[in-house]
């Protein structure tokens, strides 16, 4: 489920997952796309999930892909549109020789990668990634840890409804349905992060609640495409996604790079 949101369209809707908007409208019994209304609830095709995550080594999404023309519509940001196309803020900006300052105008022509370009590579904790990433602690008992494209989360394998906890002290500021990343949560934190903790099978936390490192704020739930109980996550900072295993976390952890983050 997608709960449309304002601003958005079918097209941008369909564009962030990655299927066609005929196959959107078709799925959701849409005549008219002009009457979208903010707050309605689509069913996305089951085909938007099939690229979550695919094998190590693949090249990124703007390598891979021819570019195209995009027109900027109402309530598009380059962030938006970068998350939309599965590439990072930096690499949109790269693709169209922008500074990072660059403001985007409606009716703007810009260039996004083409329909290849959904996600682009996954590491394995187990293959390759290094011991730094291992040996960090997750929302999750890690079994198996993967990068996402686009996006620099990863998607973490645990246990079919064990807790889902949070790595840091703040405020849940969105909890429900969220695009096509089922039940998530969001806690903002000192610092301007954003964690984002998706694909849950339920919440235990409400907007606006506060919560403390190692509270749980859900039950990890099963992605339909792997069958596998696996958890989205994701950290921002100021709007920019950052790579989770380099994120602060509660106390004293190991980070990314061998040093240690304190929260």
């Amino acid at each position: 489920m997608h709960v449309v949101g304002k601003g958005e369209t079918i097209y941008s809707i369909s564009r962030f997952y990655q299927v066609t908007p005929e196959e959107l409208m078709k799925a959701n019994k849409i005549s008219d796309p002009s009457r979208l209304q903010s707050g309605k609830r689509l069913v996305i095709p089951v085909n938007a999930f099939q690229d979550i995550a695919v094998p190590a080594g693949k090249k990124s999404a703007t390598e891979t892909a021819s570019p195209v023309n995009y027109q900027v519509v109402k309530g598009d940001t380059l962030f938006s549109i970068a998350r939309t196309n599965g590439i990072t803020l930096q690499e949109l900006l790269d693709l169209n020789k922008f500074s990072s300052g660059h403001v985007i105008k409606l009716g703007d022509t810009i260039k996004v990668p083409g329909k290849a370009a959904a996600f682009s590579s996954s590491v394995s904790v187990n293959s390759g990634a290094g011991t730094s990433v291992s040996a960090l602690r997750w929302p999750v008992n890690a079994r198996d840890v993967a990068y996402m494209t686009g996006q620099m989360g990863v998607i973490v394998e645990g246990e079919h409804f064990e807790p889902v906890k949070s790595l840091t002290q703040g405020k849940v500021i969105s909890a429900g349905p969220w695009r096509k990343f089922g039940k998530v949560a969001i806690v903002e934190t000192a610092g301007g992060y954003f964690y984002m903790y998706g694909g849950c099978e339920s919440l235990s936390v409400k907007v606006g609640d506060k919560v403390t490192a190692g509270a749980e704020v859900g039950k990890l739930g099963i992605n339909s495409v792997s069958e596998k109980p696996q958890l989205f996550f994701m950290v921002f900072q100021s709007d920019i996604p950052i790579d989770p295993a380099k994120a602060p976390r509660a106390g004293t952890a190991k980070s990314g790079a061998g040093g240690s983050a304190k929260i």
